[in-house]
């Protein structure tokens, strides 16, 4: 049983070729997979892009208006099921099917106009506070929209694309060459349509006949929180319009974070350096750190060493998993420095010798230590190691 391409775009009959391509431009923008995932909005896509294919070629057209199927195994479903040149036209197009011509399913066709757009990429910067709590963003993109003018089909209002006169409505030309294998036949796609088999012969003014226009607009994107430098924000559909009003690819926002005064970021995690007064690492103190999330305490307990780090935990950045939702926070990481005064007066060296007195430290035993790789420092060490090569 032949199928209904009229009733797959939803036309009648006698529409007009630029009647059967607004219905498919429109179907076409709402079932393209980059627009509708559904897995049943892209059968129907397909179907709608085969049926489009059929009726915008005269050839195959008319073996549909025949009762017969120009998709089919015999290329016709008539009443002469057992004719092996059934849906064929005349002796022509038998000729054609044999030989590379394009009637009856024989060769590939005029291509569509109608093309999917591309993708558009663009770049943000954010700051450290906006990566972490998430932002929206009005920004301003220049991509291809859709022509209002001729609503993408390419022509001035009131008329429409004609056959090409070259190549038939095939959109490819044929041409024959004698090797001695005898006469090779070879097609192309037509120099005078691009392999469309239509001609624009009054084209829009607005868009010379592309369907579409280069426009200016302001969208907002949302950035969730957790982002980080180098990751991409989709937004569907907001990309370039295809060719002839094709459906429209998809923006990708890609942050840039900005580097940051005062932390340093590994993955969800925060780091920063906090300088410690010798006295205070000594006697102790308590630090009021500023965090993204708010001021909080730290406690240097008495005694603390240079590169002490202490963890607030949870007082990193949102972790983003890859389905956009939030699982937990990092970790903000604070290193300390104790800083050991270079330049002392005469009444703070006093203070110092005084000090050193009572602990005992006037001439202070050097304390040696195994280096990384489990070997003494010294002169004697050096000398072991030497006698044992």
């Amino acid at each position: 049983m032949a199928r209904d391409y009229y009733g797959t775009l939803g036309v009648a009959k006698d529409a007009t070729p630029e009647q059967i391509k607004r219905a498919y431009r429109k179907l076409a923008r709402e079932l393209h997979p980059d627009v509708n995932p559904d897995d049943g909005a892209q059968e129907r896509f397909r179907e709608v892009t085969t049926a489009y294919e059929v009726l915008s070629d005269p050839k195959k057209r008319q073996i549909v208006d025949l009762g017969g199927d120009p998709l089919s195994n015999g290329g016709g479903g008539g009443a002469g099921g057992g004719d092996p040149f059934a849906g064929f036209g005349g002796l022509g197009d038998i000729m054609d099917a044999f030989f590379g011509g394009g009637a009856a399913g024989g060769g590939r066709g005029p291509r569509s106009r109608v093309q999917p757009g591309s993708d558009a990429l663009l770049r943000l910067e954010l700051t450290l506070e906006e990566c972490a709590s998430g932002v929206n963003r009005d920004i301003t993109v220049d991509t291809a929209v859709l022509c209002d003018s001729c609503d993408g089909g390419g022509s001035r209002a009131g008329s429409a694309p004609s056959t090409c006169d070259t190549c038939g409505g095939r959109g490819e030309v044929q041409s024959v060459q004698r090797s001695f294998l005898g006469q090779v036949m070879t097609s192309r796609p037509c120099p005078v349509c691009r392999g469309f088999g239509e001609v624009i012969t009054d084209p829009c003014q607005q868009c010379s006949g592309d369907g579409r226009v280069r426009a200016r607009r302001t969208i907002t994107v949302k950035i969730p929180a957790g982002v980080g430098d180098g990751m991409r924000v989709r937004l569907a559909g907001e990309g370039e319009v295809g060719p002839g009003g094709g459906p429209p690819g998809d923006l990708f926002v890609e942050v840039e974070e900005l580097p940051h005064e005062r932390f340093t970021r590994d993955g969800a995690d925060l780091h920063c350096n906090v300088e410690v007064p010798m006295t205070a690492a000594a006697l102790g103190t308590v630090i009021r750190l500023h965090t993204l999330s708010g001021e909080e305490e730290l406690t240097v307990e008495p005694g603390t060493q240079p590169g002490t780090e202490h963890v607030l935990t949870g007082h990193g950045l949102p972790k983003l998993r890859s389905n956009g939702r939030v699982s937990g926070h990092g970790d903000l990481h604070v290193h300390l420095d104790v800083v050991v005064p270079t330049r002392l007066d005469e009444q703070q060296s006093e203070l110092l010798r005084q000090l050193a007195t009572i602990r005992g430290e006037e001439q202070p035993e050097p304390t040696v230590t195994a280096n990384g790789n489990g070997q003494r420092h010294g002169l004697f060490s050096r000398f072991r190691s030497f006698g044992h090569r």
